[in-house]
């Protein structure tokens, strides 16, 4: 059974997953990092000065609208409607960057599909195939 797992996991497939998500996951931070720090302040500064982490509607009667969103849930339940927002925002950035990536990737395989390639070199029996017809067709000629 550990045989049959190294197999498993040291499958092309499966290192070739395992890499995606690392890269993967460190790309979500740097596309989160440019929603947070980058697209919303400035977002926030043309709408009129708004803090979209910060904007939330109380659902408990102990929070008043003046506390941080961190403070908030501290003290109970909060419809936490900008960080949805923000969490919308990167998701729609990061699908579009994957959405440019795989169009990218796309065209280069038909790219790759379409240049000519050089044809296998013919296996040892289609070789004497082709010399065993060859040789009858000389044969019935004469």
């Amino acid at each position: 059974m550990l045989q049959e797992f190294k197999t498993f996991a040291m499958r092309g497939n499966v290192m070739d997953l395992a890499v995606a998500v690392i890269i993967g996951a460190a790309f979500s931070r740097i596309v989160n990092s440019i929603v947070n720090d980058l697209v919303m302040p400035v977002v926030g500064k043309i709408i009129g000065n708004v803090d979209f982490t910060n904007l939330y509607i109380p659902l408990s009667v102990s929070i008043t609208e003046d506390l941080s969103l961190k403070e908030a849930r501290k003290l109970g339940a909060v419809f936490a409607w900008g960080s949805f927002i923000t969490e919308v925002i990167s998701f729609l950035i990061l699908a579009f960057i994957i959405f440019i990536l795989i169009k990218a990737m796309n065209a280069l395989m038909q790219k790759k599909a379409e240049s000519p390639s050089i044809p296998p070199a013919p296996t040892k029996e289609e070789v004497l195939l082709t010399e065993i017809r060859d040789s009858l067709q000389a044969i019935e000629m004469n």
